[in-house]
This record gives structure tokens, sequence and C-alpha cells, in this order.
């Protein structure tokens, strides 16, 4: 079984100061940065997602702008696969599942942002395609988000798209857990 990381839109935008900051970025960029370390350290495949925003009046992902880099602190080494997208999902309109399939990968290991969106969307996908998975929960990051007038709290919009994501589409493992599953 080989295993690869996919590295979710952690761009600036979603960092302390950007356009759409998410409770937790930095500690989830950590916690990312470690799984990255590991995956190269192995020699293992991980490839890098980046959004790029192509909506009428997007405020952030915005082509062309510092918001839409990759973060510094899990920016792509030179030669690390970089697949761009335009949607929440990371497979559609992407050459990610041919990135994946080309290098025989069988299991991902998932990280980034959103948890309610992006993640989630890419989670479900990678799972209609075959893949098991592993969302590194500690690695992800989220907003509050509102519904019927009520604010639920970003703790809580990541802890009900982790439970609805551990059954049956992903382990949902901590960063630590993760990296001592690795072969």
């Amino acid at each position: 079984m080989t295993q690869a990381l996919i590295l979710v839109d952690l761009q600036n935008d979603y960092f302390p100061g950007g356009a759409m900051a998410l409770e937790g970025m930095d500690e989830a960029a950590a916690n990312a940065r470690q799984a990255l370390a590991a995956f190269r350290d192995r020699g293992l495949p991980l490839v890098h997602i980046q959004h790029l925003s192509a909506r009428p009046g997007a405020t952030f992902f915005v082509p062309n702008t510092p918001g839409v880099e990759i973060n510094a602190a899990v920016k792509p080494a030179a030669g690390e696969p970089l697949v761009q997208k335009n949607f929440p999902n990371s497979f559609r309109n992407t050459n990610l599942l041919d990135t994946l399939r080309g290098r025989g990968v069988t299991e991902l290991y998932i990280t980034g942002a959103m948890s309610h969106m992006c993640i989630d969307a890419t989670t479900r996908a990678a799972f209609d395609h075959g893949f098991a998975c592993t969302v590194l929960e500690d690695a992800c990051a989220t907003r509050a988000l509102t519904f019927k007038g009520a604010t639920v709290p970003a703790a809580q919009v990541h802890a009900a798209f982790m439970a609805a994501l551990a059954v049956p589409y992903a382990k949902i493992l901590s960063m630590r857990d993760a990296l001592a599953a690795l072969a």
C-alpha cells in the first residue's frame, strides 16, 4: 500500500491577518508541517493543493494576491507536485487523481482547510475513487458557521465534520497517531 500526504489549501488567506482567517490555523499548520516533514523524510509521495477563486466578487484566494500563496510553514519544496483547483473537491477538474494513481498511491493522509468544506469534499471524493483515507484532525482547521440565526462554534463545526467523515469515509486520527501508523 503506497501512502501519500495531501495538504489542502494551507494558504495565507486562512492564517491570522488573512482575508478568511480560521480558528486554530497556526496549530493545524504546525501539525501539517510535522506530517510534511515525516513524508519527506520517508520519501513518500505528497501533493500540495492550492485553491484559486474563480467566483466573481471573491474576497479570498484571489489569484495574484499574497493571500492565495501557500503559507511558508508548509511551502512546497522544488519538485513537489502542486495541484491548483477552483472547487472544494480537490479532484474536480484537476489532475489530482492522475497524479496519485501515477505514483501508485492507494492510501491518503489528508490535512488542511476548511474542515467543513474542502477537507470534507476531498475526503468523500477520495473515498469514492477507492482510496483508503486518514484525516489528520488536528492538522485541519475551520471557522464558526451560522445556521438559522445560531452561531455554531468552530470547534463544534470541526467535531461534527470529523464525526461525519469517520464512518465510512476515513479514519480520523491525530497527527501523532497517524504518523505512528505510517509504513
